[in-house]
């Protein structure tokens, strides 16, 4: 197993990548095709889906802490009101 990392070998290889021309293309040979713009909507939809996600659940924590779920007093409620939580 540690022949296939010898110095050598890795040599060898550095050598061959680092001589191999790599042609630059043309303007006209390059293009995105259908797969990135298919890429890119979905990226979009998935955005959108996450901030209608947000405002879903700002709009619900919202409402519970109006509701007095988190132990706030219940909003319209004056603080004179008995029906809070006990330190028992």
């Amino acid at each position: 197993m540690h022949d296939l990392f010898s110095a050598d070998l890795v040599t060898s290889f550095l050598t061959f990548a680092q001589d191999t021309p790599r042609p630059v293309p043309e303007d006209d040979e390059v293009k995105a095709g259908f797969v990135a713009l298919f890429l890119w909507l979905g990226m979009c939809v998935a955005v959108a889906l996450l901030g209608w996600s947000l405002m879903r659940q700002f709009r619900r924590t919202t409402e519970a802490k109006a509701r007095g779920v988190y132990g706030d007093p219940v909003e319209g409620e004056t603080s004179d009101s008995e029906g809070g939580p006990s330190d028992h």
